[in-house]
Order: C-alpha cells, then structure tokens, then sequence
C-alpha cells in the first residue's frame, strides 16, 4: 500500500461553535481538538507528511502546540486563506513531487486508521476516492418552509473526509476552479466538476464534523467509547 502525504485546514474560526475563537483549540477530553486529529496520522505508519494550513496569526500557538504534543510529521504549516477551498490549496502547492494527497477537516477528529487504509487501497485502482456514510434520516426537499416533496435516499450518501487524489490532478482541478471562480465544499466537487469519477469508502458515523456547542457533548462521549474499547 502507498504511503501519503495529508493536507490538513484548520483555519476556520468555526462561527457556529461560538466560542470566540478557532475551535481547533477546544478541548476534547483535555486535549485540543486540532492534537486529536493529528494523533491520527503521526500513528498511521503511511503517513510521511502533515501539512497544516492555519491562520497567520495562529502560526505560532499551533507551533507550540506541536512540540508539547510531540507531534513530529508536521512538515510545512502554510496560511490558510477565508475559505476552505483556499487553505487546502495552499496545502497542497507546498507539497513536492506528485505523491497520493489526503485532506481532512481538523475538526473531524475521530477518523480510523483503518479507514485511512481502505481509502487509499480504493484509490489505487479508482485514481480519486473519498470517505462517507449513508444518509440515515428521511429526508426532504423545502420551498418557503412547505414539504414539496420526499427525496429516496437510498443513493444518498453523507460525504466527510479524508478524500484522496493525486497530487497533479487535484492541484489542476483546483487551478481551474480559481481561473472558472467555482466555489465549493469539498474537493470531490472539483472533481465532479471535470466529469471524473470519484468512488466512495464507506467510513462510519463517529466521523463526524464538530461544528457545534452539542458536537463537544458527542466527540466526548465519543472519546469514552473508545477508551472502554481499548480497555477490553
């Protein structure tokens, strides 16, 4: 299996957490959110680099926060732009060579190794591969707070991170998407965008985003949960 390096943007401030400030700097269990994402990929043996797109200003805290953690793979840390789509871009222009690239929310700190591995297996044989789960809920479309109709959600997928590209493909797409001033979501979109075809890993739900006040109450259950299962 190929080893790779993981384009990580943590420079959202994350205005829904209303913490008053980034809330890659919260703590989960008495850790920063932004070390428990880390931890992830300084133990994954495939991972040979971390790229960590940040906010100017912040550039030193995470610093500082990387040598307390110990935290060793982080090999460029670059500023971030106001967009998502922009910090992975800078990311990704800081990498050499054409290597397999991941990106993955900083806050979506509960992803598996193993996960990690069935992504970049897919990858090989599929060229662009992302992680998501099935959507669970019924779910419906709205115009003017009335139902028009129910959508069959059996095709729906919730789509989350890591996904993984080559590196020469997803900086094209990105350059194109600046040059066509295409916004999006994701980078799987980008894809999309250029009629590629993007094959899907199923993950699991504890991958989620935390985004919330109520996601800390989760990712701490979360964090409990898997202690207990490592104690067993």
């Amino acid at each position: 299996m190929h080893n790779y390096h993981v384009v990580i943007p943590a420079a959202g401030q994350g205005k829904r957490m209303n913490a008053g400030k980034n809330k890659q700097f919260l703590m989960i269990d008495q850790v920063p959110l932004l070390i428990h994402t880390l931890r992830v990929f300084e133990e994954d043996l495939l991972c040979s680099e971390i790229i960590l797109s940040v906010n100017e200003s912040e550039v030193k805290v995470i610093k500082k926060l990387i040598e307390d953690y110990e935290i060793t793979k982080v090999g460029k840390i670059v500023t971030g732009g106001k967009e998502r789509q922009q910090s992975v871009y800078e990311g990704l222009k800081a990498i050499q060579g054409n290597p397999i690239v991941l990106i993955h929310d900083g806050a979506r700190p509960f992803i598996r190794i193993e996960t990690v591995h069935r992504l970049i297996a897919t990858l090989e044989q599929d060229r662009r591969a992302v992680v998501g789960v099935p959507v669970k809920d019924t779910i419906k479309q709205v115009q003017k707070n009335k139902i028009t109709a129910t959508v069959d959600r059996s095709s729906l997928w919730s789509i989350q991170t890591p996904q993984a590209f080559h590196l020469d493909e997803i900086i094209h797409a990105h350059q194109l998407a600046i040059q066509n001033q295409f916004a999006v979501t994701d980078d799987a979109s980008l894809m999309e965008n250029l009629n590629l075809p993007v094959a899907i890993v199923e993950g699991d739900y504890e991958n989620f985003k935390v985004t919330t006040p109520e996601d800390l109450l989760f990712a701490e259950a979360i964090i409990q949960k898997r202690k207990g299962e490592s104690n067993k």
